[in-house]
């Protein structure tokens, strides 16, 4: 039996801020609230010079974090997050300074790249998210993930000694009925495991897009999607027929800033949205440029969701052998380590 409060604290030869003060990562099970709190800190967020582009950010000192590794604690089924940034004296910190944060699951595959699972990220744009109890994300105790934060701090001042604290919400073992098995899935406009998913916007609407097929059968539960400011909508649509089985249009503010992207849900009032095996799916990006110049490596564009397999013995495995699997393992152990780093494994879910 875990008791309602459980502590790891796993601080040792972990990698330390810009100021040197070693960052610590607890994790609390919160049996009460079926809750699993992981909260690191402290860190030190460099201020950002004003109108910085995003593609200059990603060269600062102190914009990445290394991964932070933790191990999942309980048996049952992820279900859903809740994210707060904290300062020194544990008031709330603006959510846009946390320009992205992502949990890596190390033991498992990506459904349409040889790459690591990415279990959830969240964006500026991405508010706290869960599922219904009929759906989860199957989990073990001692599956071994990690997260990476990247900051965009707009504040003008650097910020000292904050806190991350993220609220992992779950389903226990016991759970009755059982809920379905479903896995994530992530599709790109521009993505090469290792190397990058950023791209060029010229002036005016612009599209960028991907052609997939899935290895298994299975039914699309739910998706959400990412764009970078300028970004219009991310859809999904059959490349066969043309048909858009699915669109999210981002919302804005004047000056074209991507404040909010919707997610929705098939699975919760009907059978969800169907993938068949080797039928050929394409993802579609748009932008509106209205700088009148090219935007170097300014965007993004995905789709991600909750697939649930019709047989998940047919899901890919991970094989260790797999050159581009090693390079997304590659990227991920140089996160935090070098300026002007890429973003190989920069994926919003």
């Amino acid at each position: 039996m875990l008791p309602t409060t459980l502590l790891m604290l796993l601080a040792a030869a972990l990698p330390t801020t810009a100021d040197t003060t070693p960052v610590t990562t607890v994790v609390r099970v919160d049996s009460s609230k079926k809750e699993i709190v992981v909260t690191a800190g402290p860190f030190h967020i460099v201020a950002m010079p004003p109108g910085m582009a995003h593609e200059l950010m990603e060269m600062m000192d102190g914009h990445d974090t290394p991964v932070y590794r933790f191990e999942w604690p309980t048996d049952g089924w992820f279900r859903g997050f809740g994210l707060e940034l904290l300062d020194a004296a544990g008031k709330p910190l603006p959510r846009r300074i946390l320009h992205h944060l992502i949990i890596v699951h190390y033991d498992r595959r990506q459904l349409l790249y040889s790459a690591v699972e990415r279990l959830m990220g969240a964006g500026q744009e991405t508010a706290d998210a869960s599922v219904p109890k009929s759906i989860g994300v199957p989990m073990t105790p001692g599956s071994h993930l990690g997260f990476y934060v990247a900051w965009s701090n707009e504040t003008g001042k650097d910020i000292e000694g904050a806190q991350l604290r993220m609220r992992l919400e779950y389903s226990p073992k016991n759970l009755n009925p059982r809920p379905v098995n479903a896995l994530p899935i992530y599709m790109d406009v521009n993505l090469t495991v290792g190397a990058g998913n950023t791209f060029d916007v010229p002036p005016g609407i612009s599209t960028k897009s991907w052609e997939f097929s899935p290895p298994v059968s299975g039914r699309l539960l739910a998706v959400g999607g990412h764009l970078h400011d300028y970004g219009v909508s991310v859809h999904l649509e059959d490349v066969e027929t043309g048909k858009v089985m699915a669109d999210l249009e981002a919302e804005h503010t004047p000056d074209g800033k991507v404040t909010n992207m919707p997610r929705k849900l098939f699975g919760v009032t009907g059978a969800g949205l169907r993938l068949k095996a080797g039928k050929r799916y394409r993802v579609v990006g748009q932008y509106n440029n209205p700088t009148g110049e090219l935007i170097k490596r300014g965007a993004m564009a995905h789709m991600v969701g909750l697939f649930a397999p019709d047989d998940v013995a047919k899901w890919p495995k991970l094989d260790l052998s797999d050159p581009t699997l090693q390079d997304d393992l590659a990227d991920l152990d140089n996160m935090g380590h070098a300026s002007g780093h890429d973003h190989g494994a920069h994926k919003h879910q």
